[in-house]
């Protein structure tokens, strides 16, 4: 089974998005912005072939 790292990237940034969220009491806004730009930072890492 392959791995995408787009999926793990946009759990990491959904969880970064959490947390900044609720220090800023805007959490809708950086959820979204979170898994966002963590899946756009995960396919970046899923495309990379080492």
């Amino acid at each position: 089974m392959k791995e995408h790292k787009s999926a793990i990237g946009a759990g990491i940034g959904l969880l970064v998005g959490i947390i900044i969220g609720s220090i800023t009491n805007n959490v809708g806004l950086w959820i979204a912005l979170g898994l966002s730009f963590g899946a756009g930072i995960g396919s970046m890492f899923d495309d990379f072939k080492p």
